[in-house]
This record gives structure tokens, sequence and C-alpha cells, in this order.
């Protein structure tokens, strides 16, 4: 389990929908509980609406999981928003399609039953930076995140009050995708708004490895409760 994956016992749990325009799968929790709380699930570049469900089985078993596919292409790959250059986000682009994902959380909420306040995001790479760019717009949308090779993706007008709320951001020491420095201004930004955060900086490049997925694991189980 790697950045991605999926296993029988997961794909067989699937179920594809849509919703407010996004193609999305839900897999009800895991240990077999009624699945009040959730995950949303937010896929890399170039991943897709399957890529990670096996992590967010194994990081919130209790969680039923949603996970839907980016609206943003570039070449051919799915991506959450656009961006100018490699590294060089588009902020416009960024906040619309934030409004749109912002949307598509209380239906999909009310559709399959997660409670209010009970839904977590988990995200990678594009899809971390995505889960941040709610958290800072939208801060009232996620009970907490795990945000796997983050980067600031941008700056509010206003600082969000984001008091209590956990987040987990983990870092690559050896990351050439991901400058380290605008990882280390969202973590700041998120601690001066109030945020419980947790980093973890690996000895690791963009991919994540096992070990990190169980330190997301028990971080999740001692905060969703």
């Amino acid at each position: 389990m790697s950045g991605a994956g999926t296993n029988g016992a997961a794909d067989g749990a699937r179920r594809q929908d849509a919703l407010e325009g996004f193609d999305y799968v839900r897999a009800p929790a895991a240990d077999g509980s009624g699945g009040a709380t959730g995950v949303l699930l937010l896929h890399g570049t170039g991943g897709d609406e399957h890529d990670l469900v096996e992590l967010g089985a194994f990081v919130a078993p209790g969680a039923q999981l949603v996970s839907p596919r980016g609206r943003a292409p570039e070449q051919g790959m799915n991506r959450w928003f656009a961006r100018h250059a490699a590294g060089v986000l588009d902020v416009e682009d960024i906040r619309r399609r934030a409004a749109e994902l912002a949307a598509f959380v209380p239906a999909v909420q009310e559709r399959h039953g997660i409670a209010a306040g009970r839904l977590w995001a988990l995200g990678f790479s594009n899809g971390a930076n995505m889960a941040a760019a709610m958290l800072l717009l939208y801060p009232r949308l996620f009970a907490g995140a795990v945000l796997l090779r983050p980067m600031l993706p941008l700056t509010p007008e206003d600082p969000p009050d984001l008091s209590g709320t956990p987040v987990l951001v983990a870092a690559g020491t050896t990351d050439t995708m991901i400058p380290g420095d605008s990882t280390r201004e969202l973590i700041a930004l998120l601690g001066r708004s109030g945020a419980e955060v947790t980093e973890n900086w690996a000895e690791a490049g963009h991919r994540f490895g096992m070990d990190e997925v169980e330190m997301a694991r028990e971080w999740y189980s001692r905060r969703a409760g």
C-alpha cells in the first residue's frame, strides 16, 4: 500500500454513483459498523475515485468512504484543479473547484447518512492540496484531515477559524515534487488558524510507505473515537 491500491474486499463493497456533477464510489465501514462517520478520499494527479479506497479502509475502518473523481483533467490525467506549471497553482481555479466540492459534501452526507460534523478528509498530493484548500476556505466542513504530501495551495483573504480541528501533515524529507518550504508554510498557517496540527516528516520521497500509513491509522483512531 504505497500511494494507492485496491483489494478484493474493497472492490466488492464499492458502489459507483454520481452527485452534484461528481462521479464517485462509496464503500461502507470496513468494520461493519453503521458508518455515521465518513471519510472523503481525494486522489492524487493521475488517479481516480478507486485509488485510495484500500488506504481509507485501513486508516479509518469505522468510517464509510466517499471517493470522488477530480474534475480538472490535465493531459488526460485527473486533477482537482488547474496549475500554470509544476508547483505553480492556479488559485482562481482552486477557489472555483473548492466551491464545487463544498456543494458536493453536504449532498453526499445527506444521501449516505454521514452525520453532521463527522466527515473527515484524506488526500494524497494534489488531493491533499485540495483538502488543505477546503480547510482554509470552508473551515467547518471537515471534522479533521489527513494530508499526505501537501503544499500550501493558497492564502485566504480572511484567516479561517479551525479551532480544535485535528490535521495530520505527512511530508517526505526527500520529496522532489513538493517544496518543503511550502509544506512548512501550510503547517504554520493551519497552526495560526487554531488547528491541532501534527506534522510527520519521514525519510521518504513523494510516495509514502506502510510505516506512515500505520501512523496515520493510529493518529486517526485517537481523534475520531
